[in-house]
């Protein structure tokens, strides 16, 4: 390792201020006495050149370091290289209001790279050893960094920065020789508005939280007495007590319990119950079921996560959560939260604030309908008019306003499950969801399938197109280039089919996550003059806090951000955002 510089004195800021700006690109990287923002400090900031390591003890200089360094912090130039720079954007965005400037993540590139390879590692020293054959000693990461500093640790400082420059060359190859390099470009513009929104955390009523988990759990107690007297029922022996004893959450007993109810159940999941629901065990288990659901994901437990300082919840988003390009999110997963008014309702916007919640209408399809040009398809986006509806029509040979809301269902069903590669027998099984549990043969769900290709002619070619080109070239990419590579068995049929399915599915929803990427940026960026921030984003929908009195005019500038976005990948198709302004997290 090259030798480093130690700044201490506040007299050398200017002069390495100027020196910075110089350089086209630089190494940085931050050191903190706790990984939360509100509760640990920056200690060191570390900034590497081509020649020269700098190392400042900010608890030595103070806070007036940062300002002077603010024009290389936030401008264009230089390029800053961080590893995982959302970390140390949201330290630097919280204790010193700087907003990192044009940024590389050698993290999300190294992502990026490993085209949907989700069992590669992506921490520095993984990715350093991987791409420069070095290897990065780790060990002073998680030390005490709020004391006196060990020569070690500033050794481990210095390191971590200077290995950045070397990396992100090594990585610029990569991407230019994958074709990344737009998708690279869309993923750094995005991780300040992400920094944000996790430093922003989601509004959260304790309270209502408190009495809708109370009444969940009276449920809960209600339902399980309710179901094992129904079980009982079958049971030929009790104890010596009188009493028969059935854990309901044994799928053992309750499918013996069932059996001797004199339902044939092959097993306890939900699709084997299905065609039984109408009975009142089963009905019982049915909703028993889903109120613990609820209660083991979303109980008492969720309460550990509202931050002690902000009173919110600060996911953890992870920007290339899935090899779609998707966000993933944990601790806790505020993108799951089930889209249940009650539920909804306990994400409320502060006194004299409003949440907006604007989400893509129907997005997938409108992207499908851009790939494949199909002119029905287009004849329904172009005209407006409701495309579950008119496709119930020419399926089912009946009027527009003639299609039952069954009908619009089955229609709503195929037209979003066929671009994920369903099949006659998910569509059969689906459409006894729809229908209350009552099937249909598998050659009439054959036959579904038929005519709504026979109408969609396009959509079928792009399809099989798409799922051939994922078998033949071993991969799949986005509209922004992003890629998935697939390693499979050509021999295997089943590991076929399942390549044959992402390849449908993989360019659609993962041009779905770059469009909603670029849609964060612009929206991001829209804010900046107004009291709001972005405060959840799931999939397609972004989530924006405001003062009460400008709730309006930043919801029609959200609707037009969004829909901006959408036009950068989506050129013929029309882009519709819904908007709502809201007290809570509701529609």
């Amino acid at each position: 390792m090259r030798t480093y510089r130690v700044i201490t004195q506040p007299a050398e800021l200017e002069a390495l201020r100027e020196r910075l700006l110089a350089e086209p690109v630089l190494g940085v990287d931050t050191e903190t006495t706790a990984l939360d923002p509100y509760r640990g400090h920056l200690r060191l900031l570390q900034l590497a050149t081509r020649s020269e390591v700098f190392v400042l003890d900010l608890f030595v200089l103070g806070r007036q370091a940062l300002e002077v360094l603010r024009p290389v912090l936030e401008g264009e130039r230089p390029v800053k290289v961080l590893h995982n720079a959302k970390f140390d954007a949201k330290m630097l965005l919280h204790h010193a209001g700087i907003e990192l400037g044009r940024l590389f993540d050698t993290r999300l590139a190294s992502q990026l790279v490993a085209a949907g390879d989700m069992a590669k590692r992506h921490g520095l020293a993984d990715v350093v050893e991987r791409y420069l054959r070095e290897r990065v000693e780790k060990t002073s990461q998680l030390s005490d960094w709020s004391g006196q500093l060990s020569s070690e640790q500033l050794d481990y400082a210095a390191r971590d920065a200077e290995v950045l420059l070397p990396l992100r060359q090594a990585l610029i190859e990569k991407l230019k020789e994958l074709g990344l390099v737009r998708v690279a470009k869309l993923e750094f513009e995005c991780v300040i508005p992400t920094a944000a929104m996790e430093l922003a955390g989601m509004p959260f009523d304790v309270e209502r939280w408190q009495t809708l988990v109370e009444a969940w759990e009276q449920r809960r107690a209600h339902l399980e007495e309710a179901l094992r007297r129904e079980l009982a029922q079958g049971v030929t022996q009790a104890n010596l007590f009188g009493q028969v004893e059935i854990n309901v959450n044994s799928p053992q007993q309750v499918l013996t319990s069932l059996r001797q109810l004199g339902l044939p159940v092959e097993g306890t999941s939900e699709i084997d119950l299905l065609a039984y629901r109408d009975h009142p065990a089963v009905r019982l288990l049915l909703e028993y079921r889903s109120v613990q659901k609820l209660l083991s994901t979303f109980g008492r437990g969720f309460l550990e996560h509202r931050h002690p300082v902000t009173g919110r919840l600060h996911g953890d988003f992870h920007q290339i959560g899935t090899p779609t390009g998707r966000y993933s999110c944990s601790e806790p997963n505020i993108q799951q939260v089930p889209n249940v008014p009650e539920i909804r309702a306990c994400f409320r916007a502060p006194i004299g604030r409003r949440l907006i919640v604007a989400d893509y209408s129907q997005i997938e399809l409108r992207i499908l309908a851009e790939f494949s040009q199909d002119p029905k398809m287009l004849e329904a986006f172009l005209n407006g008019l409701d495309l579950h509806r008119m496709t119930a029509s020419w399926m089912f040979k009946v009027p527009p306003e003639e299609v039952t809301k069954e009908q619009r269902a089955i229609a709503k069903t195929i037209n979003f499950g066929l671009m994920y590669g369903m099949g006659a027998v998910s569509l059969a099984t689906r459409i006894a969801e729809v229908r209350d549990g009552v099937g249909i043969p598998l050659v009439e769900a054959e036959a579904l399938i038929a005519s709504y290709f026979e109408i969609y002619r396009k959509v079928a070619e792009w399809l099989r197109a798409a799922s051939d080109t994922a078998v033949s070239l071993r991969q799949s990419r986005s509209q922004s280039g992003r890629l998935w590579r697939f390693q499979f068995d050509p021999t295997d049929r089943e590991q076929v089919a399942a390549i044959q399915r992402l390849g449908k599915n993989f360019p659609i929803q993962g041009t779905g996550a770059d469009i909603l990427k670029r849609a964060m940026r612009l929206v991001y960026e829209a804010l900046r003059p107004y009291d709001a921030q972005i405060v959840n984003s799931i999939h397609d929908e972004i989530v924006v806090e405001v003062a009460e009195e400008q709730a309006e005019e930043v919801a029609h500038l959200v609707r037009e951000r969004m829909i901006a976005a959408g036009r950068e990948f989506i050129k013929t198709v029309p882009i519709e955002v819904d908007v709502a302004i809201s007290d809570a997290w509701t529609k």
